[in-house]
């Protein structure tokens, strides 16, 4: 424990260390490079002034450039180069990957419920998150509540997992059920169930651990933006008599109707590459596949690079649109301002 804690330590001062070494020494570079004396012409001064302020940022830029090449872009190419090859990624094949996807049934369960987490996770998440942001804020402990409901978000999917297979738990016939949700059905006299086995309602039962984790992060985003309603908007519709019914529907969702789409959206990509939950929760049995979780399974697992690849590009195919509408929509609010 402490031999990891001292080479956590060594590796931020090292890191700290090529940081300011790194940044000092091609700034001192620079300067050295591009100096100006007396002897040189104004035009040159002026020339090598600009030289200097117009590369000095990408000496800091250079750094996140090569890690975004190195983690980011080339990954990208790669995978949609590997996904035109056989398993091993040696053999050309065109795309027939592609076409094995959409023939197979695997794949194919695993678009399906990939489409009813995108049906119920996002919208699901963001009703509860604004209901509980108006309601919070009525309180005089709503501070607290929203403390208590945005804690999940500080759980890694992993973990909620963990959490929330305890409540799930089913134990065979004639074994104490250690299960909160079996408790409860037994409490009622009805029999236990083995709740993640059941085809479809077990899809549903792991959408209810995402929903619980980003309904706190819907509650914040919504909330401020609730915050940012004009009080004199609020005060006239109770004036003109108005119900809570009404402002709530009539005035504030109208008023925050782009935040609650950024919710959505952002909710939206999350789910589209959920993997966590679903590994460790059922680890994709009982038709709980995902195409994450799938994409894992190939790549991983089955050794076969072409299909893991293939899916990967889907998924990011899947993703890219809602992620390029969502900077739109934002950059286009940024200019009504």
């Amino acid at each position: 424990m402490i031999e990891q804690i001292v080479g956590a330590i060594l590796t931020v001062l090292i890191g700290v260390a090529g940081c300011v070494v790194y940044f000092w020494g091609t700034n001192w570079l620079l300067d050295r490079f591009l100096a100006t004396n007396q002897s040189m012409t104004g035009e040159v001064v002026t020339r090598r002034d600009y030289l200097r302020s117009q590369v000095r940022p990408w000496l800091f830029l250079a750094p996140a450039l090569v890690f975004l090449t190195v983690y980011l872009i080339y990954p990208v190419f790669e995978t949609a180069r590997l996904s035109l090859f056989d398993s091993q990624g040696i053999n050309f094949v065109g795309f027939s990957n592609y076409l094995w996807a959409f023939r197979d049934s695997t794949f194919l369960q695993s678009v399906f419920n990939n489409i009813i987490w995108l049906l119920i996770v996002p919208a699901a998440s963001t009703f509860f998150g604004l209901v509980i942001a108006v309601l919070a804020d009525r309180l005089w402990w709503g501070n607290i509540a929203k403390s208590l409901i945005f804690m999940p978000m500080a759980i890694s999917f992993v973990g909620a997992s963990v959490i929330w297979k305890f409540i799930y738990d089913y134990r065979g016939p004639g074994q104490e059920q250690i299960g909160l949700l079996n408790a409860i059905v037994t409490g009622f006299g009805l029999p236990p169930q083995a709740w993640i086995t059941i085809p479809f309602w077990n899809s549903i039962f792991l959408m209810v651990i995402l929903i619980w984790i980003q309904t706190g992060f819907a509650m914040v985003i919504l909330s401020a933006a609730l915050r940012g309603i004009p009080e004199e908007t609020l005060e006239a519709a109770r004036i003109d008599g108005a119900n809570d019914f009404q402002i709530f529907y009539g005035i504030m969702i109208p008023q925050i109707w782009g935040t609650i789409v950024v919710v959505w959206t952002t909710i939206t990509i999350t789910v589209l590459k959920v993997f966590d939950i679903v590994l460790a929760m059922t680890n994709g049995q009982w038709d709980t596949q995902v195409l994450a979780n799938l994409m894992f399974d190939w790549m991983f697992r089955g050794s076969d690079f072409g299909r893991g690849s293939t899916i990967a590009v889907i998924i990011m195919l899947a993703v890219t649109p809602i992620m390029v509408w969502n900077i739109r929509r934002a950059n286009a609010e940024e200019g009504t301002r």
